[in-house]
């Protein structure tokens, strides 16, 4: 798949599409007014974001397939929700409501499956961890809480727990303007940004604060580098600081503590932050309504876009779907756009008791949790049934290429544990077989 850059603003500017290796823009899609934190892609088949408008104190949620530049399906939750996050498999998307609320919702039937107030504030910024079963938000209260998945979901996890929350750090003076979670699942460390113009990084299997460092201005964006030996923050001053995360430093001259340098990227604010596939390109949106992507090695700038309209308030970083192209040449232009988004939870199912089945990827070492419901499967297996469904046939061949993957995989273990077990044997022989020429030399 293809590498694209999409950007987008808080005026209705649209959403900018290009290629990260030729800089051509590939499609610009029309009406988004996008708040931080907005814009995601849904396991890869379409893409949302949450809308504001400023003379409203409503809002809405947007659907876009990858092919049209109009959105096909327009949301109205009950009330105006700024950040989203999906998991890769596309299955649910939260997002975080203005009264401090969030809401999980089900892509494929749209039904609101779980609500739970969160803050005391408007939920400013998400993101889930690597493995994707715990929850982050950050608010405008100056609070950062983590949420268990698992948790929400099981009844009995909770009356056992002391709060539904695992954490809740309350170092924050000012509102959270950015959360990153790094690698290692529930091991791993997050890194929130304030405009109280500190990041702070946390541990997630303590709970402790791990290092408070305060930057030269409000930051705004954060960026985790790959090997997690530094991260990348974005300035209201227009700079890009580059800041050390486990490695340690002295103070600088320049900046303060831990800091050990910086991007000059314009005299505008930098709104957003983005690591490429290659994990050396970084591309950083701008309020200037610019985007760059820099060569993080020698700090240079390898290509610059410009958003039609406005300041860039989100950047995406996302594969464009292989089969747009066979689309584009054969004239079929099929997607897969879900139903809109439930306002609220439908009162004649049981929503708080449905069944939620986390499934775990065996073709990785991290466990990448995945929610679907009871309903869904079912829905999944009649499809299936159903002869002559041309989704129902993809599905079955993605079925099977998964099984045929996972016996692979399967025969690879028997062979080492064939391999191990011989070489067990074969040791145990020449031992028995050396104790034995011992006896017969001392008798």
């Amino acid at each position: 798949m293809e590498e694209v850059i999409m950007a987008s603003s808080s005026i209705d500017g649209g959403v900018g599409c290009w290629e990260i290796k030729t800089g051509k823009e590939k499609l610009h899609y029309k009406s988004c007014l996008s708040p931080p934190h907005s814009l995601i892609s849904v396991g890869n088949r379409f893409f949302a974001s949450s809308q504001l408008r400023h003379s409203s104190s409503s809002g809405s949620i947007l659907y876009w397939s990858w092919h049209k530049p109009q959105p096909e399906v327009k949301s109205f939750p009950p009330e105006p929700i700024k950040p989203l996050v999906s998991n890769r498999e596309g299955s649910y998307i939260i997002g975080g409501g203005a009264s401090g609320n969030i809401y999980l919702w089900e892509v494929f039937t749209g039904r609101l499956l779980k609500k739970w107030y969160a803050h005391n504030g408007a939920v400013s910024c998400l993101s889930l961890s690597d493995d994707e079963s715990l929850l982050i938000s950050g608010a405008e209260d100056g609070g950062v809480k983590v949420w268990s998945l698992f948790m929400m979901f099981s009844e009995d996890r909770r009356k056992k727990a002391r709060h539904d929350h695992v954490h809740s750090f309350r170092d924050h003076t000012l509102c959270v303007t950015d959360v990153k979670s790094g690698h290692g699942g529930s091991n791993a460390v997050i890194i929130s940004a304030s405009e109280d113009q500190s990041c702070k990084v946390w541990s997630l299997a303590t709970g402790k604060l791990l290092r408070n460092i305060i930057f030269p201005s409000v930051i705004d964006a954060i960026a985790i580098d790959v090997g997690e030996f530094a991260f990348y923050a974005g300035g209201r001053d227009g700079k890009i600081y580059v800041a050390a995360l486990n490695a340690s430093s002295t103070c600088s001259t320049d900046y303060g503590k831990h800091i050990i340098g910086s991007l000059a990227n314009s005299s505008r604010a930098v709104t957003s932050l983005a690591f490429c596939a290659d994990g050396i390109s970084l591309v950083s949106g701008s309020e200037d309504g610019s985007i760059r992507i820099w060569d993080t090695s020698t700090r240079n700038i390898v290509r610059m876009f410009k958003l039609a309209k406005g300041p860039v308030t989100n950047i995406l970083l996302t594969n464009f779907p292989e089969n747009m192209k066979s689309q584009a040449l054969t004239g079929r232009k099929t997607s897969f756009v879900p139903p809109s988004l439930e306002k609220y939870a439908n009162s004649s199912e049981e929503v708080v008791g449905s069944k939620v089945f986390v499934g775990c990827d065996s073709t990785s070492d991290a466990i990448a949790a995945s929610y679907l419901t009871e309903h869904v499967l079912n829905n999944q297996i009649k499809e299936i049934q159903q002869k002559g469904s041309t989704t129902a046939a993809e599905m079955e061949v993605e079925r099977l290429k998964l099984e045929c993957k996972r016996a692979m995989q399967m025969v690879e273990q028997w062979k080492k544990m064939y391999g191990s077990l011989h070489q067990f044997c074969v040791n145990e022989i020449v031992d028995d077989s050396e104790a034995k020429h011992r006896c017969v030399n001392s008798g």
